[in-house]
């Protein structure tokens, strides 16, 4: 949905409940649909966490209580302005979103939840637990309301607060999402390793991606202990996080009506139950399971496929003229050379798949490294591109080392890859994993895409432009909204190679670019190889078909076993011995 139409969408939903609200007038139910803006916000925070970067979590009544309890604290206790109180409760909850992330970084999956379980547990205990600062089960009274003309707010105007909010913070987050962060977290979600590769910085977006949903929930906590003037221990419980994942979970993680639903079902379904405690705890569970296994999309994925930015973005796409491949032109160095291994080596345990190689690559040129099955090429590949370090020895990309340097930032300097096993965003269309590919080139910050910003929207408009073109230039733009995942093999093949291509590379590292492809198919592969080395790009292919690699190839390197053993033209490898010998073996050729 365009913009002006999704705004207005907003506007008559907004105008809608607050009309409700004017005309029901009854302080109880105001309160339900002041909690259904409360939760709304809540989840629309962890939508980002667990919808899009795919990161569980149950530490939120840990977050909810940092924003409760410190808008608690600082007008009790400090007599801290209540409006100012509210922003630093928000504040402090994105610095408590920091400190739940930085243990989170290296775990994952059931790990992660149980890491972030174990910081609300800590939280619960720490309200429960020392009464001299927050009161246990006693709580805190004379908590500072927030005021209108000096007059603390009505039933009526929580209500309308509630819904400004959740306005401006959905209005916020869509926009966010809709750049290069939204799809860096759905990167994320989907591979972490090639996100990297592509320019994304991982550890921070799971950082930013914390402190989102950290701060919504500081902002909920807030709001909940401002209105009642009174929190305590009996509201910060393991109870409220399992809620908050599961307003995601069964409106639609990944969907941005998702949290809207669940947050009106669910508050409803928590009033209704409210007088069964136990009733409704069985009840959360069942949902929470049937949100799990039986509808795992949420009540939105019945009725639409994850959104993509790709549409969004689609219409200003069209008819690029906007050069695609200028970082290979600026690659070429006095010299003609651009990367320099110099004796690198690595060992696993007593395996060696590096001992001491040494090469050179020259600009503008198609390279291949080529050797038998376990000879330390992908090995190669992956430490030129950062995801292995190699133990001794220096690799220079034109003329500055890259040992040490994170894929992402190898990426940022000039260096793109392919994966000998596919390594694409099936959930995401074409075009959007070729924009993912653009990320490091974006100028774009968070501020500007959070507030839609002319210049982020003019970044996402050029990236726009260029992907459609590498699309185009390698005859993919006739499927730029089709599911990457659901594309035949040697079409998702050129996809990545598609996606490679928007990093803007000096250097093309492709790992096996052939692996799986019919004749045909590679006969094609070639063609294209041959048509991006002609925009000035050097490439380095690890590749199995020798009549591909002798076809296309300017210079040549072999190993075996982690030894070079030949360098040089096709003609020079096809005759040397050394080669020969490595491929047939030293019986094989003694008889031919």
């Amino acid at each position: 949905m365009k913009a002006p139409a999704h705004f207005a969408l907003v506007g008559v939903v907004a105008a809608a409940f607050i009309g409700t609200a004017v005309a029901l007038g009854n302080d109880y139910y105001l309160r339900i649909m002041f909690m259904m803006c409360v939760y709304y916000i809540c989840a629309a925070g962890m939508n980002v966490l667990v919808g899009f970067a795919g990161l569980k979590s149950l530490g939120q009544a840990g977050l909810f209580a940092a924003g409760a309890y410190s808008a608690a604290l600082l007008t009790s206790k400090y007599g801290v302005n209540p409006w100012l109180a509210f922003a630093l409760a928000a504040v402090i909850s994105g610095a408590f979103g920091v400190l739940i992330a930085l243990p989170s970084l290296r775990v994952k999956g059931p790990y992660l939840a149980m890491v972030t379980l174990a910081f609300g547990i800590v939280v619960e205990k720490l309200v429960t637990e020392w009464t001299e600062v927050f009161g246990g089960a006693q709580g805190i009274y004379g908590i500072g309301a927030l005021t209108w003309q000096g007059t603390a707010f009505s039933s009526i105007q929580w209500v309308i607060f509630g819904v400004a909010l959740a306005v401006a913070i959905h209005l916020l987050l869509r926009s966010l999402l809709a750049s290069r962060f939204g799809r860096a977290f759905l990167s994320l979600q989907a591979d972490e390793i090639a996100s990297s590769s592509v320019g994304v910085r991982v550890y921070r977006a799971k950082v930013l991606a914390f402190v989102i949903a950290a701060v919504c929930c500081g902002i909920a906590g807030a709001l909940v202990a401002q209105q009642n003037q009174y929190i305590n221990s009996d509201f910060i419980s393991f109870h409220l996080s399992i809620f908050i994942l599961l307003l995601v979970l069964f409106g639609g993680a990944g969907s941005s009506m998702g949290p809207l639903v669940g947050a009106i079902v669910l508050t409803l379904v928590d009033a209704l139950l409210s007088r069964w405690p136990f009733v409704q705890h069985l009840i959360y569970g069942l949902l929470l399971l049937f949100a799990l296994y039986v509808m795992p999309n949420g009540v939105m994925g019945l009725f639409q496929s994850r959104r993509g930015s790709s549409k969004a973005v689609k219409g200003a796409a069209r008819h690029s003229v906007t050069p695609i491949f200028s970082a290979g032109r600026r690659g070429a160095q006095a010299d003609g050379s651009m990367l320099a291994v110099r004796g690198v080596s690595k060992a696993f345990g007593g395996v060696k798949p590096a001992k001491d190689v040494s090469f050179s690559l020259c600009s503008g040129e198609i390279n291949a490294l080529i050797g038998p099955n376990g000879a330390g090429k992908s090995t190669m590949i992956n430490m030129l591109s950062g995801l292995i370090c190699p133990d001794e020895g220096s690799i220079q990309l034109n003329g500055t080392d890259i040992v040490g340097r994170r894929p992402h930032d190898i990426c940022t300097m000039g260096v793109g890859r392919t994966f000998q096993n596919l390594r694409l965003f099936g959930e995401l269309s074409v075009l959007d994993n070729v924009l993912v590919g653009r990320h490091s080139r974006m100028a774009n910050g968070f501020w500007s895409s959070l507030l839609g910003l002319p210049n982020a929207r003019r970044e996402e408009a050029d990236a726009a432009q260029r992907a459609t073109a590498i699309l185009e230039f390698l005859d993919l733009d006739q499927l730029s909204d089709t599911p990457a995942g659901s594309l035949p093999y040697g079409l998702q093949r050129r996809v990545e190679l598609a996606r490679a291509l928007a990093t803007e590379p000096q250097l093309l590292l492709l790992d096996e670019p052939a692996a799986g492809l019919n004749p045909q198919e590679t006969a094609e592969l070639c063609d294209y190889l041959v048509k991006i080395k002609n925009q000035g790009i050097t490439m380095l292919m690890v590749e199995h078909h020798m009549d591909m690699v002798m076809r296309v190839s300017h210079h040549i390197v072999v190993l075996d076993y982690g030894v070079k053993i030949a360098e040089g033209t096709p003609a020079e490898v096809q005759s040397n011995k050394a080669v020969v010998e490595a491929y047939l073996g030293t019986g094989a050729v003694a008889h031919a």
